[in-house]
This record gives structure tokens, C-alpha cells and sequence, in this order.
């Protein structure tokens, strides 16, 4: 991520990025969008080889907030 954008903004990159070029692969693609929010957090190096294989896993979004106790209200989880 470059230092100048926010959060926001990278978020926002590639989102319509991605969007465009999975529009691109497939019929069944093209209407493909993602939903509105998002979540972003900081890890620390040490932990990064298990937030690789959490990500590779796909865990549950609600898990892993549950998991580092972070408070979430349901409606702002998916649109």
C-alpha cells in the first residue's frame, strides 16, 4: 500500500480493479461486485505466516473478530 493513500482509498483501488478484470473472465463474472464495507487490520510480522494460512483457509470473518475479541455489530458485517 503507498504511505499517501488512506485506507479508504486502497480499499477502493482495488475493488474496481479487481471488479474489472473479474467482469472480463467469465459470463458468469459479469455482474460480479463486491459489497460495500470492509474490514483492515495490522499485523505484526511474527504473525503473518498465520494470517497466510488464515487467509488461504478462508476462515469466517465473524470467527476471526470473535477470535481477537473484536467488537462488531452484525449489520455492518455484510450488506
Amino acid at each position: 500500500m503507498r504511505k499517501h493513500l488512506t485506507v479508504a482509498q486502497f480499499v477502493e483501488e482495488v475493488k474496481t480493479s479487481s471488479s474489472k478484470w473479474l467482469n472480463t473472465q467469465s459470463i458468469a463474472l459479469k455482474h460480479f461486485s463486491w459489497q460495500r464495507g470492509y474490514g483492515a487490520f495490522s499485523v505484526s510480522p511474527y504473525l503473518l505466516d498465520g494470517l497466510l494460512q488464515y487467509v488461504d483457509h478462508q476462515e469466517e470473518y465473524r470467527a476471526f473478530l470473535k477470535q481477537y475479541s473484536i467488537e462488531f455489530d452484525e449489520k455492518y458485517v455484510w450488506d
